[in-house]
């Protein structure tokens, strides 16, 4: 991963694929509109660690494993799939932001980062990295400089999503504002994941 022509186009594949609309981004959004960028870092920086450590476990072989009994890799894509529905259908619940409240994130740190694990996008992204721009010589240090960049380009990339909901945390303790928002990201938060659920084998 020190040879330019492979770090550079990595990068550039980390800050796309971290940064684009998807599960983790959707629920970066949701939580920064119910309380904030501060307190959503704890989700965002699970998001981070939880791709990174996929990204290690896939490099060591966990991702041959789940291609040698496909049905495994299937029902983790179809569990992450109907806590993504139940995800959806709760933001779209959600109400007008009531400033006053004491409200949660959708996930805490532990929470974001066991979801990787059924996180469609996340596998698509962790099996992309692993199986282009992992060099074989020194292949246990490029999988370990890999997996920190990844994690450190995605901090940043997911932040941006939990500020841009803090952004709209204002304007969303009207109903009419609020009912739209959350419709609309309940319907993004699954529009981003069925192409890669059904794209991803």
């Amino acid at each position: 991963m020190t040879d330019p022509a492979i770090l550079i186009p990595f990068l550039i594949f980390c800050v796309v694929l971290t940064g684009t609309p998807g599960p983790n981004n959707m629920m970066a959004l949701a939580s920064g509109v119910r309380v904030g960028v501060r307190r959503s870092m704890p989700l965002v920086a699970g998001i981070a660690v939880g791709v990174a450590l996929q990204l290690v476990a896939v490099g060591l072989g966990i991702g041959a494993l789940l291609q040698s009994f496909p049905a495994l890799h299937d029902a983790m894509r179809w569990a992450g799939a109907a806590y993504l529905v139940w995800l959806a259908i709760k933001i779209a619940r959600g109400g007008p932001i009531d400033v006053e409240a004491d409200e949660r994130p959708p996930l805490g740190f532990a929470g974001a980062v066991a979801f990787q694990w059924i996180n469609p996008k996340a596998w698509a992204i962790t099996t992309g990295a692993a199986a282009t721009y992992l060099p074989a010589d020194g292949y246990a240090l490029n999988l370990a400089l890999a997996a920190a960049a990844m994690a450190l380009i995605s901090i940043p990339c997911v932040s941006v999503w939990s500020a841009g909901g803090a952004v709209l945390r204002r304007f969303l303790v009207q109903p009419a504002y609020a009912t739209a928002f959350n419709i609309g990201a309940a319907v993004l938060l699954v529009a981003a994941t069925v192409p890669i659920l059904f794209g991803t084998h």
